[in-house]
Order: structure tokens, then sequence, then C-alpha cells
């Protein structure tokens, strides 16, 4: 870490039409530590979009969708690395570099998805299914990564579905994700009954009243919504997607379909856009804080570990999407 270093007081500019100053004033202290705190050890902090905008912005020093950490994570120089998500991204982090040390601040950040199925699980569907490859999608704990022939994200699961040339795939555990991904390609996809317990509450009901209540409004639908969301909504994509489609587009009114933190982390970066918040949150998400990020820091709390047995073969999933 060179150059001129941060503090909380100049952090806060970044933030300051989204957090308010007295909420600020009991996120400082910790601000400040963990800045101190990743100097002293070398460490840097993966934030997923879905944080909130005091670590996103303010203590992160790489964020994004699944893809884009994982795709980072490799090409860090850090002896530590923090992640600010849930357990299968640390997992993640820790596959593509198993010489770090990775800490999640609370192990209860879990998944819905991630807990919809097991490696036995596999196992069973390959007994049924001899021949068909395993696609999964990366919000799966490292056991069923290694059951599977290659890794896939909400952003990339149609390339890496068509990539492997084959007129069937399974493809786990969003169901949702999956019978999307199927509406564009015209290779057979059997899915899994997964879903994510943010993403599964919205409904083509909730968009029809958004755009009756907001005339105008744009809808971007996260594709772990249902295929009956996608089909109401403006835009599909992943977090990445959607946050480039604002950019992009500068719709003067949006509404995102996704964890509620995502549109606090994208209208930091585009104050122009007015952001309709339909609030459905990750109870997983949040359980990272900066006390607690703080705390993994000071006492290398919860190191992140992966059988060897299993690192090995779940590596090579992540490894053969990320040469897609």
């Amino acid at each position: 870490m060179s150059g001129i270093l941060p503090s909380a007081a100049s952090l806060y500019h970044r933030v300051r039409r989204i957090i308010p100053a007295l909420e600020w004033a009991a996120f400082s202290d910790d601000v400040e530590a963990i800045l101190a705190l990743k100097r002293e050890r070398n460490a840097v902090i993966l934030a997923h979009n879905y944080q909130t905008p005091e670590i996103f912005h303010c203590v992160a020093d790489i964020v994004g969708d699944s893809l884009a950490l994982a795709r980072k994570a490799m090409a860090t120089e850090a002896d530590v690395i923090v992640l600010a998500g849930v357990h299968f991204m640390a997992e993640t982090a820790k596959l593509l570099n198993p010489q770090k040390t990775v800490l999640i601040p609370d192990l209860r950040a879990g998944c819905s998805l991630a807990d919809s199925i097991t490696a036995e699980d596999v196992r069973l569907l390959r007994q049924r299914y001899p021949v068909v490859p395993v696609v999964t999608y990366v919000n799966t704990s490292a056991e069923v990564k290694a059951e599977s022939d290659i890794c896939c994200t909400s952003g990339n699961a149609k390339a890496i579905v068509e990539s492997l040339g084959v007129p069937r795939v399974i493809m786990l555990p969003d169901e949702y994700l999956a019978q999307n991904i199927a509406a564009q390609t015209d290779v057979q996809i059997i899915a899994w009954k997964g879903h994510c317990e943010v993403h599964e509450r919205f409904t083509p009901a909730d968009i029809r009243e958004l755009r009756e209540s907001h005339p105008g409004v744009t809808v971007l639908a996260h594709p772990e919504c249902p295929p009956e969301v996608v089909a109401e909504a403006d835009f599909s994509g992943s977090t990445a997607a959607m946050s480039d489609y604002v950019g992009r587009q500068k719709p003067p009114r949006v509404v995102l379909m996704t964890e509620c933190s995502m549109s606090d982390n994208v209208a930091v970066e585009h104050p122009e856009v007015e952001f309709i918040r339909p609030c459905n949150l990750c109870p997983h998400m949040k359980r990272i804080t900066l006390a607690n990020i703080r705390a993994a820091l000071e006492q290398n709390r919860h190191v992140v570990t992966i059988a060897p047995e299993i690192a090995g073969r779940a590596r090579l999933a992540v490894e053969r999407m990320l040469a897609v």
C-alpha cells in the first residue's frame, strides 16, 4: 500500500449522500482501525456488491460480483484476504489463493442456494444422467464444486453452458437461473430446485406496482429472480451487468430487483439517477459488519480451510470457468 493513505473523514465524502453524518460517527472508529490493520497485516478486503456502503466504498480494496471477486482474488499480492461476503465466496478466494490466509468475519454468513444442495446430491444426479456434464453456480460449497465439471456465475452462465458443445447439461443449484438461461439457448438444461431467498420473493405484481407508482421507471432484474419477473423487466443481468447498465444508459429513474444494498452502492457512483428501492435484504450478507471485519483482522478469525482432496477438484472447476 503506497501513496496518500485515506482517512475515515476523507472517505465519508464518498458516501455522504447515502449515510447520515450521525450514523457515520458510529462507523468512523472502525474504519480508521481497519485502514491501519490492513497496512500492518498486508491485507486486502474483497467486498461483494451486496455489502453496505460503509464497507463497499470505504474499507474494501476490491469490489464486484462473484466473478470479479474470483478473478481479482488471484491477482492480489496481499498476505491476508478478508472476504466481506458469504462463505462460498471466501472458499472460492481460498481455492484460488491456497497459500494466503483467507478470513470470513462471520461463519454464519451462508447462502440459501449453497445450502440447497450437497455433494451427495450431485453424485446421485450423475448416476441418473451419467454422460451429462454438471455446470455448478459459484453459489455452492467447495464440496459441491468438487463434484462438478465446471462452475459458472450469473454473468457468464450462458457462455459456460454453450462452451461445452453438448446438447444437454445439468445446471445447479438455482432453478430460476437455469430456467432463465434455458430461455436464451438451445442447450437443454436439467435444473435443481434451489432458490435464492432474496430473489425468489420478487413477483411480476411487484414490478407492475412499481411502474404504476413511479411512471417511466426502468426495471432491472437479477437472473436469480423467477422467469416471470425477468420477463416483466426491461433488462436482466448479473449485479455487474446491472451496474454497467446504469452507468451506460443513465436511466432517469431505475429499480434494481435484487438485494437492496446494491442500489445504495450504485447510487454513490451515479447521483444523477433516482433509485427506487424495493428492499429485500440478504440476512447472510448483512452479518458482515465493520466491527467483525475489524475483529477478523485483529484476531485472525475466522480462517477458511478446505480439505486438500476437495480443494484440488473444486479449484479445477473454478479455473475451467475462468478460462472461458
